[in-house]
């Protein structure tokens, strides 16, 4: 009888190991789900130069927007600037469409849609100066106002 009581200890502690071990095991997988549901993500390197001579743009913003499936935007956003040479970047963007506006002083705002599929991506963005604005009060001649 005693050794009955031995035994059954063992016995006992043997389950609450089997039992850690699972619930650990299940903890585990579970985790590796989560990294899975965040999928991949892309470096991205961003070049911002002038549309008329190629020469960087110092000091540009580049704003990125996640964009929802049905081209509206997300909530969130990230802010870079360039450095001396046009360029910026920034790791860790997950796959999918991605917003890309820049601001410049002097220059046109540019926008475009991306879509981030790839583990490194280079955006290069051609920043144009304005152009000039139609005034009602200058003579056009036979120029057709536009509409």
């Amino acid at each position: 009888m005693a050794e009955d009581r031995v035994r059954l200890p063992m016995s006992r502690n043997f389950s609450m190991a089997m039992a850690v071990a699972i619930v650990l095991g299940l903890g585990m997988v579970g985790l590796a789900r989560a990294q899975d549901d965040e999928g991949p993500t892309s470096n991205l390197r961003f070049v911002v130069v002038r549309d008329s001579d190629g020469k960087p743009v110092r000091n540009a913003e580049v704003v990125l927007h996640p964009v929802k499936r049905k081209g509206k935007q997300a909530q969130g956003e990230m802010d870079l600037k360039t450095d001396a040479e046009g360029k910026t970047n920034v790791d860790g963007i997950p796959y999918g469409s991605l917003r890309v506006q820049v601001l410049a002083p002097h220059f046109q705002t540019f926008g475009e849609d991306y879509e981030i599929n790839k583990p490194e991506m280079e955006i290069t963005v051609k920043l144009k100066h304005p152009g000039g604005q139609y005034s009602v009060y200058e003579n056009h001649g036979d120029d057709k106002k536009p509409q």
